[in-house]
């Protein structure tokens, strides 16, 4: 029967078709992506320049020594995550290099156990492999897997856990949800939650302990596989903390609209609440725009007769609501304990796009089935073999492999009307000698510089920085205080008109080179930077003396004192820099 393929069927051959073509088109998206990865010989994903540089230890102990910037963002990497990488580099791949291969094979295990657990809630193959192309498509259009940053292990973790609950397997479901929190803890507690929900259950209107012992033994071993996990992370403290308060963080420009880490935004409360890292990351999560097909799976429930595949909907679908509730429920906890449990967006953006996707996924399945039963009544299983098909209207038939054919399309083909696809945000560095040159320094060469292209040194030369916007992260208090010394005092050495003050820092912070841009001596450089003008009065005070025609001491040197030089950039020695000082 043309509608057979949305049957719930116990075929083991359809199954494995329809998990085969899923994990195709993950394949597909993920080969796209490393054709940019491995592009040039200097490409590096966005976030990975914060998450694995520092990796580049497990090859190298001499890296990095006593590096503020490293030793910060190996303190806050999640312990799963570090050994992973770890382990990698015992057996001699470099951590740059795991980082580009590691993407693939998430990306097929996600798609893989996105099926699985569509297929334990709606028992159609083609549910699954509607869903689990709607997850490939929605993670290929953001950087959450391709950063193989702590992120990416979110949604094949999150997925197996939510798998193996569904199948009520205890230790499976303990063992994913407790690896979960080693990589990503706020999602874990995600899955807590919804545990917490299952463990309970009402009855004549009073909440009781849910009575089935397998229901009960999956929920419980997985509370306390999550508070095992969770644990050293409530008990052991950040030695560059405390967090910042939600008090302090509003008098920081750090978190307000055109900051660092834009948080706060009272002038534009919609953005605020979905949008931002303090909102429910709407537009992330109903992307792609398919996703938002997921919205109508409580209506399609109520209309059985029309949409009768909703009645092979299992008794797992209340899964769906458990995480929309749970994860809802600790978004609202992290605005009452704001960053004590760190951004409100990480509760909902991961878990609601898992919720959304699934849910899409079986939508346009049973949207399909109707359309097909609508045009072709009956089956020659329900019918006895009579149904009369030249009785069929032309016209239905039509409009069914029309309206099926748009849905199939929009499913398949939705990433060629988007204008860039895949989008793995990979930076590309285009100062290959200058990588080359400084990684032949010494590992303890310190490079000083304002410009954005010092974000790129630590991961392609492998030397320190003094600072960068790309590590001013502005949550831990310790760590933060001492970033935003350290840029304000080389943005008023920059352009100060003292030559102790130039003369002070080098020595203050051991400085070896300082990367200085062509026009930062041009007041628009530090006017559209959004960045330095956080550092107040030191910005404001060095755009006073450019615009006075006056010249920075720095500036005076650049001819003398540069080592090595490209269309944009010149990078000066200091030692030259000292001795014209001393001499003058």
């Amino acid at each position: 029967m043309v509608h057979s393929v949305f049957r719930p069927l116990r075929s083991r051959s359809q199954t494995v078709f329809w998990l085969s073509l899923s994990l195709t088109f993950a394949a597909i998206y993920s080969f796209l992506a490393l054709r940019i990865a491995f592009s040039s010989d200097f490409v590096v994903q966005d976030d990975a320049r914060q998450h694995v540089f520092w990796m580049q230890r497990f090859m190298d102990s001499t890296l990095f020594p006593n590096d503020w910037i490293a030793d910060y963002f190996q303190s806050v990497a999640p312990w799963g995550y570090q050994w992973l990488y770890h382990g990698a580099a015992l057996v001699g791949i470099d951590p740059l290099l795991f980082s580009k291969i590691l993407p693939p094979i998430l990306s097929l295990i996600t798609a893989a156990l996105c099926f699985g657990v569509t297929i334990q809630i709606l028992p159609v193959p083609v549910a699954g492999f509607c869903a689990s192309v709607l997850l490939s498509q929605a993670l290929a259009m953001t950087d959450a897997i391709f950063s193989a940053t702590p992120k990416a292990f979110i949604y094949p973790l999150f997925l197996a856990f939510l798998y193996y609950l569904l199948r009520r397997s205890p230790l499976p479901c303990a063992i994913s949800l407790g690896l979960l929190g080693l990589f990503y803890p706020q999602v874990m507690l995600v899955g807590a939650g919804v545990l917490v929900l299952r463990l309970g259950m009402w009855d004549r209107g009073r909440l009781k302990i849910v009575t089935d012992g397998r229901d009960r033994q999956v929920c419980i071993t997985g509370l306390v596989a999550a508070f095992v996990v969770l644990l050293p992370y409530v008990v052991l403290p950040n030695p560059f903390g405390p967090v910042v308060t939600a008090e302090a963080a509003r008098r920081m420009p750090e978190f307000l609209p055109g900051g660092r880490s834009a948080f706060f935004d009272d002038a534009n409360p919609w953005s605020f609440w979905t949008k931002g890292r303090g909102g429910l990351r709407l537009e992330s999560i109903l992307t792609p725009a398919t996703n938002a097909l997921g919205l109508l799976l409580p209506l399609c429930i109520r209309f059985p007769a029309r949409l009768p595949l909703v009645r092979a909907l299992t008794r797992n679908v209340v899964l769906l609501p458990q995480l929309l509730i749970t994860s809802l429920g600790l978004f609202a906890l992290a605005h009452l304990l704001l960053f004590k449990l760190h951004l409100p967006s990480r509760y909902t953006e991961h878990s609601l796009r898992v919720l959304l996707t699934i849910s899409a996924g079986i939508v346009i399945t049973v949207v399909m089935d109707a359309l097909i039963q609508w045009a072709f009544p009956g089956s020659p299983a329900e019918s006895n073999g009579s149904t009369d098909v030249a009785q069929r209207s032309p016209l239905k038939t039509t409009a069914a492999i029309a309206g099926t054919g748009l849905l199939s399309a929009l499913l398949v083909f939705y990433p060629a009307f988007v204008a860039e696809f895949p989008i793995p945000r990979y930076e590309i560095g285009t100062e290959a000698t200058l990588y080359r040159y400084l990684r032949s320094q010494p590992p303890d060469t310190l490079i000083a510089s304002l410009d954005n292209e010092a974000n790129n040194l630590p991961t392609f030369a492998q030397r320190p920085i003094l600072t960068g916007d790309e590590y001013a992260l502005p949550y831990h208090v310790g760590y933060y205080t001492e970033i935003r010394k350290r840029t304000s005092d080389l943005i008023q050495a920059q352009y100060s008109l003292e030559p102790s003050q130039v003369r002070s820092l080098i020595e203050e912070y051991g400085i070896d080179f300082w990367l200085v841009r062509s026009s930062a001596f041009n007041p628009k450089y530090l006017q559209n930077n959004p960045w330095l003008q956080q550092y107040q009065p030191a910005a404001e005070d060095a755009i006073a003396t450019l615009d006075a025609g006056q010249l920075p001491v720095l500036q005076t040197v650049v001819p003398t004192c540069t080592l090595l030089e490209s269309d944009r950039l010149a990078l000066l020695e200091t030692q030259c820099i000292l001795n014209i000082l001393s001499a003058d």
